[in-house]
Order: structure tokens, then C-alpha cells, then sequence
């Protein structure tokens, strides 16, 4: 992973940590989440991102 990647990556994880944050206090839905994450994940061209997709994390 070259440090663009890295860098990108890092940006995806805190983007998602604060939508994951804003889903709990209720701030926004499941769906929205799933929109946040499905804009994200192609933005930062996340790798790491796409091993949790089949998990449920909220």
C-alpha cells in the first residue's frame, strides 16, 4: 500500500466513524449510513473498507 493509499484509507475509516457516530445518536438512518458509506467507499477507493461490508457494524 503506497502512502496515498494509506492516506486515502485513514480519511475513509474517520469519514465512516463519523457517520457510524451520527447513525447511533440517531442523527441519521441505517439507509443514509449505507449512502455515506457506498459515496465514500468510492471516493477514497478504500481497500480495507470493503472487508467489513458483509459485516454489520451498526
Amino acid at each position: 500500500m503506497s502512502n496515498e493509499q494509506f492516506k486515502y484509507e485513514k480519511l475513509y475509516q474517520i469519514t465512516m466513524a463519523i457517520a457510524k457516530k451520527l447513525y447511533q445518536d440517531q442523527l441519521i438512518s441505517k439507509e443514509e449510513y449505507c449512502q455515506i458509506d457506498t459515496i465514500f467507499k468510492k471516493k477514497y477507493q478504500s481497500t480495507l473498507g470493503t472487508l467489513f461490508t458483509d459485516i454489520d457494524l451498526l
